[in-house]
């Protein structure tokens, strides 16, 4: 029979061996806790890198994009362009016209896809606000139109509108700009919109491109912007 003084000790050790085995699980939850909040913040720094690295890569490609000059892109002097605001019938020198006097009411252009022609004359002040018009016949493909038609309708700046008599199957307009294509894939479409949507080249960059004629022929009363 152990004595109580041995009995005593023995408690003790294995209190001691208890205290020991704690502190040595705690240091494991330790240990393990900070492994993995280490992992977690070292994944996301390379995920938000990783972001940061693809922002400014698609912004280094559209800064590209904006200074490429564009192959078979057509240009007229702006200061040769007439900026009157006119409630006359006005012949404009190219079709569709990119710039020159116009009416004093603009198309709404805020991503605006029409299914009938529009007025030259309002269409040519959506421009001088810094929109891009795209113009196509019926030489056009149906799917080319359907395609073109989401990317204005995602863009604001941006309206479509069908045009019988024009030479291209497909042309795109911006104040003092236009270049024909054949299909919706060809990459001078984004070059174009890249370059052009409120770009440079706009008389009236920030200008409305809401609250003016819509394809009813109603809005914009009084305005003369």
């Amino acid at each position: 029979m152990a004595s109580p003084r041995s009995a005593t000790a023995d408690r003790r050790a294995r209190i001691e061996e208890m205290r020991r085995a704690e502190q040595a699980r705690e240091r494991r939850n330790r240990f393990l806790t900070i492994g993995i909040s280490t992992v977690v913040v070292l994944g996301l720094v390379g995920f938000g890198t990783f972001v940061l690295l693809k922002q400014s890569a698609d912004q280094d490609k559209k800064d590209a994009a904006a200074k490429a000059p564009i192959a078979a892109e057509k240009d007229w002097d702006p200061k040769k362009l007439g900026r009157n605001h006119v409630q006359t019938a006005v012949k404009y020198d190219m079709k569709p016209p990119v710039g020159g006097d116009h009416n004093p009411v603009w198309m709404n252009c805020d991503g605006v896809v029409y299914d009938k022609k529009i007025p030259d004359v309002n269409a040519v002040h959506s421009l001088e606000h810094g929109a891009v018009w795209v113009t196509y016949n019926k030489q056009a493909a149906q799917a080319d139109v359907k395609k073109l038609a989401d990317k204005v309708g995602k863009t604001k700046y941006s309206l479509m509108s069908p045009m019988d008599d024009q030479a291209g199957a497909i042309m795109l307009s911006a104040w003092g700009k236009q270049v024909t294509v054949d299909n919706a894939d060809d990459p001078r479409v984004d070059a174009f919109f890249t370059k052009y949507v409120n770009g440079p080249q706009t008389p009236e960059p920030g200008a409305a491109c809401t609250g003016g004629l819509d394809a009813s022929g109603q809005g914009g009363a009084g305005m003369g912007q």
